[in-house]
């Protein structure tokens, strides 16, 4: 399989590309999107050589443009709606919350609403305590979407025209500190966008995590190999619905499993992944399920605060070795 080295970023603007040249029912609409090119710069061109009628510049009105989005939907279009980062999604709660995620169920399966909601998401750029939120686990609570959360270039490229061809409302989390990061893109999706995948192999701990944490991860594993412990990592890639078959399978063969969240601890996703793992994999483990979350505080804005916040490669390795001792 051949792949190409991208930008997070650019990654993303191919996934979109081809979308537009897929199908003509496609069009992008949000802040921003148009002329400036995107708060990110992720449609930066586009504009151009697609023009209005399919690069949509929107009102500062979340409410107004996510609701035309999902009235695009139901017309037989295929809206991509961009929300320029997480926190103004609040703004379109009742939108996709009683809207989007309910018209399958309440119309008795006559009409689906094939709209995706692109966010930005997550902490590291001193955005401070507004617009640095990991609020995945607020979205994978509800019944009707279904969450993405691309960690690695390859899903950024390919998640979006997978969510497309789902008749179910998709929401696509997309992490602020990935964006320059390069990567190999390969020329066609790794697997459906529903699956979790064990990004390393392992026989002593699993670390469970997504998004932006991922990478820190895979480096924790990396440090706890030099240290003689065997980290398998999975990256979940969808947060509902989870693929929960992947990440037991591999607590079934460590016997041991941490679980990465940039979300808070309290009421949150690495809460649910654990729980899971104690209600259907309890006799599988050696040791209690470990959480590594964000502190609980509003994300700080001065850069060593936001990053002491944070869950951080250290973390992880200190976590592990202290679950191999029993501690």
């Amino acid at each position: 399989m051949n792949a190409q080295t991208l930008t997070y970023r650019e990654a993303l603007r191919a996934g979109i590309e081809q979308a537009l040249e897929d199908d003509e029912r496609v069009f992008l609409m949000g802040e921003d999107v148009g002329r400036y090119g995107g708060c990110y710069a992720v449609s930066k061109g586009l504009f151009d050589y697609y023009g209005e009628q399919r690069i949509i510049d929107t009102p500062l009105c979340e409410s107004g443009f996510v609701g035309v989005g999902i009235g695009a939907a139901l017309g037989g279009l295929r809206p991509i709606v961009e929300v320029m980062t997480v926190n103004f999604s609040l703004l379109a709660m009742d939108q996709i919350v009683n809207s989007a995620a309910t018209l399958r169920h309440m119309s008795g399966g006559q009409f689906n609403i094939p709209v995706v909601i692109r966010m930005a998401c997550g902490a590291g750029r001193q955005l401070a305590a507004q617009h640095s939120h990991s609020w995945e686990n607020f979205y994978a609570h509800i019944p009707g979407l279904k969450v993405l959360s691309p960690a690695t270039h390859t899903d950024a490229r390919h998640m979006l025209g997978q969510a497309l061809e789902d008749p179910d409302p998709v929401i696509i989390f997309e992490h602020v500190m990935l964006l320059n990061e390069n990567g190999e893109v390969s020329e066609s999706p790794e697997a459906d966008m529903e699956s979790a995948l064990v990004r390393r192999q392992g026989d002593d701990v699993t670390l469970i995590t997504y998004g932006g944490c991922l990478h820190k991860a895979l480096t924790a594993a990396n440090k706890l190999a030099e240290l003689n412990i065997s980290a398998e990592v999975v990256d979940l890639r969808c947060l509902r619905p989870l693929d929960t078959d992947t990440f037991l399978g591999s607590v079934e063969k460590t016997h041991r499993a941490i679980i990465i969240d940039e979300g808070w601890k309290t009421c949150g996703l690495a809460g649910e992944i654990s729980a899971i793992i104690m209600e259907q994999g309890f006799w599988f483990l050696d040791a209690p399920v470990k959480r590594l979350c964000t502190a609980e505080v509003p994300i700080p804005y001065p850069s060593h605060l936001e990053q002491a916040a944070l869950p951080q490669v250290k973390q992880i390795v200190e976590m592990a070795q202290a679950i191999m001792e029993g501690r």
